[in-house]
């Protein structure tokens, strides 16, 4: 053994047990891998950091940032929502989620599938009184099942991909990972779903997840083309209440109506005064393509502003009655502020136009019991027009209003719903008395920007999966569409990406090249296939795949694949077998994080609100495990021949 060799194999062990200690993050501990390996001459310092330039590299950050786009303009809410039966047991119920989490895991990153079923998860489980865990665990191991089936599924088939491409083999293409992914995936979920129930231990929820804000009401109006025109109020209330929402009161002609009949008939423009929890309000929302009557007004006001002429000097005289009483209000709401925020700003100066800015945020403040805000409404201090925001939704703890949303009277411990730029939101709260609370994943839908995210996401898919450009390509430009369309606003187009998850990718990557050039992967294969296959290259493959899932169940899984793909190849040269083959085995092995909750995202995902412990993982996943490996090696050998 070489010296080279030695050092190799020295940092990769430090490496894999610094994996396993978890003191430190995965991506530092990668980060100080490279840098050891550079230290000692293993890597070239010119090559240290080509890493970050790879493709698989710029591919899993191109997804991420696209599955955002998905989850953010509501188009996996409405697809959620179309699909999911509404009223059904618990096995079906966990059935369906379990597939839904494994075909959106397909074309998504899993993690960001997850996160989108998490809360829908944990509603059905408070309807059905169950365990969150029960369901939460079954649809943790859909996601990742699913993931193994695509290209893009999860990252380390894009590794593993990037290896092939290395050894002069072209990459996989986008379905290459189909025909044994999807096999081993559909013989997993059938499993998941007969026996996840029982093999699933009953835990209660560690703790309440967040904070509790109580529903909130708002207005929202029935827009041009809402289904909900002519409809009844009782068929709308039927609707609404399979997303935890209810109206309480109708808006006709600026006339509240408190208690409408519920075999009123509904009419375009109508405003329906809907109580909703924080993570129904979208669903509530898109069920019947309804607007929030604050983003209309919004929108109307820029449209009249659009519309009048630069030169405002020749106001027509008939508008003076009107423009008396908006001074008159002005008036006295600059008496009725002594408070700091009032100032000599004027409603046109210039912070009107921030409402209109593409980098909108959706954030949640709380009243404090000395806030300025106390005792007066949106209307009183001019909050669109002087601030830049919309108040879209107040939460009073049970408690209901008879007041408009906008002329509602505020109090010490209301919850508000603001939309706005984020510096114009804290700006704000900063004047009045109010603390942003913790930021909460919440969503208005909107139907043009969720068909142009799938369109945007579908051609990327294609672009790829027909051979038109390079993965890595197809999804730069998705991203670059993506933000030119403002279907991801390019203020908050970094914070999707997954920054350690990529440093850890890059910085391994040089790593696993020096593992190939000094010839220890080689060596490390050698020794697996005579001490332990004895040359048998069947063995050999069933070999690479338990190695690598035990190790995934243990350290992050793309660090798996990048450790393990030069022994695989290094283990198909020494047999003159087929490296495909080794190379789908670290694939589907790496993909299947069963055991325990550190192995893979999703798992540690649903540690918290699952109520799980450490050992709770292995009574459904070992099960999966050994049919993974059951059924993945008879369909390597069968689709990617040795």
């Amino acid at each position: 053994m070489e010296l080279k060799q030695i050092l190799i194999l020295a940092i990769l062990v430090g490496t894999v047990v610094m994996f396993l200690w978890g003191r430190w993050r995965h991506d530092m501990v990668a980060m100080g891998s490279l840098l050891c390996c550079v230290v000692v001459g293993l890597v070239p310092i010119d090559n240290a950091f080509q890493g970050f330039g790879h493709p698989a590299v710029i591919t899993v950050a191109c997804i991420l940032i696209l599955s955002s786009a998905l989850q953010q303009s509501g188009a996996v809410d409405t697809l959620t929502r179309t699909v999911l039966p509404q009223s059904t047991g618990p096995f079906v119920t966990m059935a369906a989620l379990s597939l839904l989490a494994a075909i959106l895991s397909a074309f998504m990153n899993n993690v960001g599938a997850l996160a989108l079923l998490m809360p829908v998860a944990l509603q059905i489980a408070a309807k059905q009184n169950l365990p969150p865990g029960k369901i939460l665990m079954p649809l943790a191991f859909g996601s990742i099942l699913g993931g193994m089936t695509t290209l893009i599924g999860t990252p380390p088939n894009l590794i593993v991909a990037g290896f092939r491409t290395e050894a002069g083999d072209g990459s996989f293409t986008m379905f290459d990972y189909t025909p044994v992914g999807i096999v081993v995936a559909a013989t997993g979920l059938i499993f998941v779903m007969m026996f996840g129930r029982w093999l699933v231990p009953t835990r209660e929820r560690a703790g309440a997840e967040g904070f509790e804000t109580g529903s909130y009401l708002t207005e929202a109006r029935i827009a041009t083309g809402s289904k909900a025109i002519g409809m009844m109020l009782r068929d709308v209330n039927r609707e609404l209440e399979k997303g935890d929402a209810q109206v309480i009161g109708l808006i006709r002609n600026e006339k509240r109506i408190p208690a409408p009949n519920p075999f009123r008939e509904l009419h375009e423009n109508d405003i329906l005064i809907i109580e909703a929890d924080p993570e129904a309000l979208a669903t509530a929302l898109s069920a019947l393509d309804l607007k929030l009557e604050e983003e209309l007004r919004d929108l109307e006001a820029q449209a009249k502003a659009a519309e009048q002429p630069e030169d405002k000097g020749d106001t027509d005289a008939s508008d003076a009655p009107e423009a008396k009483t908006i001074a008159a209000k002005s008036a006295k709401a600059e008496k009725k502020n002594d408070t700091p925020e009032a100032d000599t700003q004027k409603p046109d100066d210039g912070r009107r136009g921030a409402i209109q800015s593409d980098d909108i945020a959706l954030m949640e403040l709380a009243i404090l019991p000395n806030s300025g805000f106390i005792g007066r409404s949106a209307t009183d201090i001019h909050l669109r027009t002087r601030y830049g925001v919309n108040l879209l939704a107040v939460s009073r703890q049970g408690q209901r209003s008879m007041a408009r949303l906008r002329t509602l009277s505020m109090k010490a411990g209301d919850v508000l719903l603001m939309q706005g730029p984020p510096e114009a939101i804290y700006d704000f709260a900063s004047r009045f008395g109010c603390v942003p609370l913790a930021e909460r994943a919440l969503r208005i839908p909107d139907n043009a920007q969720a068909l142009k995210a799938t369109g945007i996401m579908a051609a990327a898919i294609g672009a790829a999966a027909f051979g038109v450009m390079p993965a890595a390509i197809a999804f730069a430009i998705g991203v670059l569409i993506a933000m030119v369309m403002r279907v991801v606003a390019p203020r908050n187009v970094y914070d999707a990406v997954d920054w350690p998850v990529i440093v850890l990718l890059a910085a391994l990557i040089p790593v696993a090249t020096a593992m190939e050039t000094t010839g220890t992967a080689d060596l490390i294969a050698r020794f697996l296939l005579n001490s332990v296959a004895q040359g048998n290259a069947v063995i050999a493959l069933g070999l690479i795949l338990i190695i690598t899932m035990t190790l995934s169940d243990f350290m992050n899984n793309a660090a798996t694949a990048a450790v393990m793909c030069p022994i695989a190849i290094g283990s198909a040269a020494q047999l003159d077998a087929n490296p495909d083959a080794f190379l789908m085995a670290v694939a589907i092995g790496a993909s299947c994080a069963f055991l325990t909750p550190i192995g893979h995202q999703n798992n540690t995902l649903i540690l918290g609100p699952g109520g799980f412990r450490f050992g709770d993982y292995w009574r459904l996943g070992l099960p999966i495990e050994i049919i993974v490996v059951l059924v993945g090696v008879p369909m390597l050998l069968w689709i990617w021949p040795l």
